[in-house]
C-alpha cells in the first residue's frame, strides 16, 4: 500500500494540564509546547537542575516495573508517561516540547482523555518535513514464560492484544483494532489504569501509588469492582493495556508500520520488543510518507543508541 504524503504535526498552542502524581500523591502541573520538525516527543524538566531534557525514547527507558520511566526522575527523568505518549502518538502529534514540573506526570483519571481533550482543544498544524515510520520487515519476537509479544509487517500501525487474569471480572480479554486518531479517540482513551486492592494496599506500604484512588483507576476487591460507576465497558481492561501498549510503543521515536500482538503483555514487555527489534536493523527500515526509499543507513543511529536492559520486574496496569 502506497502511503499518502503525510507531513509531520505538532501542537498550535500550549496547553497545561493540572493534577497529582499518581504514585507521589503529590501535585503536578505539565505543559505541552509545539516544537519544531523532526524534534520528536523532549520531556523538560522545570524544576530540575542541570540537563532537564529527556527525549521519550526506548533507550532512555530506566524502569518499567510500575509505569515507564525515561531517565533518572532524581536528575530530571520523568515517570508514568504511557498515557501522554499514547494521546500524543494515537492523536498524530509527531513533535512537542512536554513541559513538567516535577518527577512524574499527572495521572488525570487514570486514561488517557484529559491529554486528548487538551491535544483537540488547542489544534494541530502541519509541518513542512514529510513524517517518517519505521516499517517492520522481518517479525521479531520476545518471550517470556508464558508470556509473549511479537511485531510483524503490515502496511499500517495494527494491535492484537490479548490479556488473560484469573479474576473472573476481568478473564480472558483480546482487543485488534488499526490505530488511527479516531480509534484512539473513540474506543480506547477513555479506559482507565486497573489494581486490585491488595496491591494497591502493598504499593502503599513501600511508598509507591500514594496518589492511587477511585478518582483514577478502577479498583478490584475479589471478583468486584469498587468503583460506584461500574467500568466504562466490560473489557475496559484489555482497553487500556492496548492504550498502555500504544505509549510503550511511541517510545520507538516514530510511528510503527507494522502489527503488534501480545498476551499478557504489559510495560516492561512493551520495551522488550523494541529492544529486540532495534538490535536487529533488518528487522525494520525508516521510510518516509510518500516514498518507498529508505532514509539512512542501516543501523540508523537517531534510533539505534545505546541498548538498555529490559528486565525490570513485575508489570503492574
Amino acid at each position: 500500500m502506497a502511503m499518502r504524503a503525510e507531513k509531520q504535526k505538532t501542537l498550535k498552542d500550549s496547553v497545561t494540564l493540572n493534577g497529582i502524581g499518581v504514585h507521589s500523591g503529590g501535585p503536578a502541573s505539565m505543559t505541552l509546547h509545539p516544537a519544531d520538525a523532526n524534534t520528536g516527543i523532549v520531556f523538560q524538566r522545570s524544576d530540575a537542575t542541570g540537563s532537564t531534557e529527556t527525549p521519550a525514547r526506548w533507550d532512555v527507558v530506566s524502569a518499567t516495573a510500575l509505569c515507564t520511566v525515561v531517565g533518572d526522575p532524581k536528575t530530571g527523568g520523568v515517570a508514568t508517561i504511557e498515557h501522554l505518549m499514547a494521546a500524543l502518538f494515537g492523536m498524530g502529534v509527531d513533535n512537542a516540547i512536554v513541559e513538567i514540573d516535577g518527577a512524574e506526570t499527572p495521572i488525570m483519571d487514570g486514561s488517557s482523555e484529559a491529554f486528548v481533550e487538551a491535544i483537540e482543544a488547542t489544534g494541530l498544524c502541519e509541518q513542512k518535513a514529510a513524517r517518517r515510520y519505521i516499517k517492520i520487515k522481518e517479525t521479531v519476537r520476545v518471550d517470556q514464560g508464558d508470556q509473549w509479544c511479537q511485531l510483524s509487517p503490515a502496511d499500517r500501525p495494527c494491535f492484537d492484544i490479548t490479556i488473560d487474569f484469573e479474576n473472573s471480572v476481568i478473564g480472558r480479554q483480546q482487543l485488534v483494532f488499526d490505530l488511527t486518531p479516531e480509534t484512539f479517540r473513540d474506543e480506547l482513551s477513555r479506559a482507565r489504569t486497573f489494581g486490585s486492592v491488595k496491591d494497591v494496599e502493598k504499593l502503599w506500604q513501600m511508598g509507591f501509588a500514594m496518589g492511587s484512588s477511585l478518582e483514577n483507576s478502577v479498583a478490584l476487591d475479589g471478583e468486584r469492582v469498587l468503583n460506584p460507576e461500574g467500568t466504562r465497558w466490560p473489557d475496559e481492561f484489555v482497553r487500556h493495556k492496548s492504550l498502555d501498549a500504544v505509549g510503550d510503543l511511541a517510545l520507538a521515536g516514530l510511528p510503527i508500520l507494522g502489527e503488534y500482538r501480545s498476551y499478557k503483555g504489559g510495560h516492561r514487555m512493551n520495551h522488550c520488543v523494541l529492544v529486540e527489534l532495534f538490535k536487529n536493523p533488518e528487522a525494520f527500515e525508516i521510510v518516509e510518507a510518500g516514498e518507498s526509499a529508505r532514509v539512512g543507513e542501516k543501523g540508523h543511529a537517531e534510533l539505534l543508541g545505546g541498548l538498555q536492559a529490559a528486565a525490570f520486574g513485575p508489570d503492574v496496569s
